[in-house]
Formats: C-alpha cells, structure tokens, sequence
C-alpha cells in the first residue's frame, strides 16, 4: 500500500471516531523522517485513546502494523508508520506544539472529499 493511502485510510478512521481539524501534510520534499504527517485533535484523553486505537485496527486489517507507537498514556499519541505518521492531540497539546505550523513548507493534501461528517463545535 502507497503512502498516501495509508494516510487517507488512518484520516477515515479517524474520521470514524469524530477527530477534530484533521490534516495531512505532505514531507516528502522537506523531510526523510516520511513521507506523510496526519495530525488530529480529540477532545479528551479518552477520545485521543479511541483515536488512536482505531487507527491502528483499521490499518491493522489491510496488514499494516506501526514501527513505533508513543504516548499511549498521554494526550499526544504518535502511530509511526515509516512512511506516515499519525499524531493524535489533545486541543491544548496541538496548539501548543504547533505542528501544523512547524510543517508549514510541507504541503498540505485536501481531505474534505474524504470527511463525510460535518464539523460540530
């Protein structure tokens, strides 16, 4: 499986589970840590969990299991699959660390075709 699919898949399992600002931003040009960053917010240590998790399942049933996983007890959990990584945030953790913004010469893949649930606030 290409590496954008593997992100397009962790983005619908997230997706899934009501993540929040989901985003993907293509590294492949700026960076050799991968090739693809999926970043997501949930809302409580609870929901980043299931975040998470569900990523990992839904990749684990096309045969993808991570190289790494960090922070399963915290609120900032990174699924590293080579070629993807997927870091769950808590909202604070995510503004805080700004990924987004540290990625920012990356370029970031529209997945509003993916997202089939509207954003509630």
């Amino acid at each position: 499986m290409e590496a954008l699919e593997k992100a397009l898949l962790a983005v619908k399992a997230l997706d899934s589970k009501r993540a929040k600002d989901i985003e993907v931003i293509k590294i492949t040009d700026v960076s050799s840590l991968g090739d693809y960053l999926v970043l997501a917010s949930g809302t409580s240590s609870t929901h980043i969990k299931a975040l998470a998790n569900e990523v990992e399942y839904k990749l684990s049933e096309e045969g993808i299991e991570p190289e790494h996983i960090e922070g399963k007890s915290s609120n900032w959990i990174l699924l590293d699959y080579a070629s993807v990584m997927v870091h769950v945030f808590h909202k604070e953790g995510r503004e805080f660390y700004q990924l987004d913004r540290l990625w920012a010469d990356g370029e970031k893949v529209d997945v509003s075709d993916i997202i089939v649930r509207e954003e509630f606030n």
